[in-house]
């Protein structure tokens, strides 16, 4: 849970959130704006703290860190990635001193420097803009640079808060994949929050968060097409631990469900339809004796 307080006025950003990413995973994060997702990727990339509940990343317990415990997990152990390009990089740097410099600031020798930064611009498809600030690179190059400034401690998270939202569609498409090299090739687990259906439709598992909870989940498999879409998706809505669960609006609206749903159990499934009833058919007599 995450409450912030202004004025004497108390929001819940988070609340009831359950997620579970696995090693290794490539995930999508979508919701609508205030749903939480930037809240969730703030606490997840030890920028802010949860006011309740626990939050692990990779063994570590960032509710109970100390100030320097979380300012070492933000060097060695996440990496972060903003939408907007100019938060990214240091404008008056090459995209190679970009990647560089948290390797130096890490203490490491200028061979091994050298080696990881040329090795991380050539995996993204950026070694052509090694001597290049990022005046000078377009801004899908500069986001893959910007992910190999992130990974340039060898996290085991990478998180992306709306990497591809400033770009057009086939941009997007060459960020995601640098996304998706550094979940194949590093092994790093990616969770990348987006708008973008293109680049939801490209991974296996897209999460949706509605009201500061998780809500629903696709997943995804069989083949990828030309566009790198999977070709067959299944939707789960989540139940948490109380037993409630939220049902996409999309489909909510199609049916005109609204207020009440019927439900009935069945032997291997529970059936939820639209209550069609007659408000008048439930309402009890208009006067007389109770």
């Amino acid at each position: 849970m995450r409450i912030y307080a202004a004025e004497g006025i108390e929001v819940q950003a988070l609340q009831g959130l359950d997620l579970l990413v696995r090693t290794g995973e490539l995930t999508a994060l979508v919701g609508a704006s205030g749903s939480g997702k930037s809240t969730l990727m703030n606490i997840l990339a030890g920028l802010d703290t949860p006011t309740a509940g626990s939050v692990r990343v990779g063994g570590h317990d960032l509710a109970t860190m100390s100030a320097r415990q979380r300012l070492g997990y933000r060097r060695s152990v996440v990496g972060f990635v903003w939408q907007q390009t100019a938060r990214n990089l240091l404008p008056y740097l090459t995209a190679e001193q970009n990647v560089d410099l948290p390797l130096r600031l890490a203490g490491t020798g200028r061979a091994a420097r050298r080696t990881r930064t040329g090795e991380l611009l050539g995996l993204l498809g950026v070694a052509h803009c090694a001597g290049r600030r990022p005046d000078q690179m377009s801004g899908g190059e500069q986001q893959r640079v910007a992910i190999g400034v992130a990974l340039a401690n060898s996290p085991s998270v990478l998180l992306a808060d709306e990497p591809t939202g400033e770009l057009d569609s086939a941009t997007a498409a060459s960020v995601f994949g640098a996304l998706q090299a550094a979940n194949s090739e590093l092994g790093v687990t990616v969770l990348v929050v987006t708008h973008d259906p293109a680049v939801s439709s490209m991974v296996r598992r897209t999460i949706a968060i509605r009201d500061g909870r998780t809500a629903t989940e696709t997943l995804r498999h069989g083949a990828a097409d030309d566009s790198g879409a999977l070709s067959h998706a299944v939707e789960y809505a989540v139940l948490d631990r109380a037993g409630r669960l939220q049902l996409p609006r999309e489909m909510t609206d199609a049916l005109g469900m609204r207020d009440r749903v019927r439900l009935e159990g069945e032997v291997d499934h529970i059936g939820v339809w639209p209550d069609t009833r007659n408000p008048a058919d439930s309402a009890g007599p208009a006067g007389g004796d109770a």
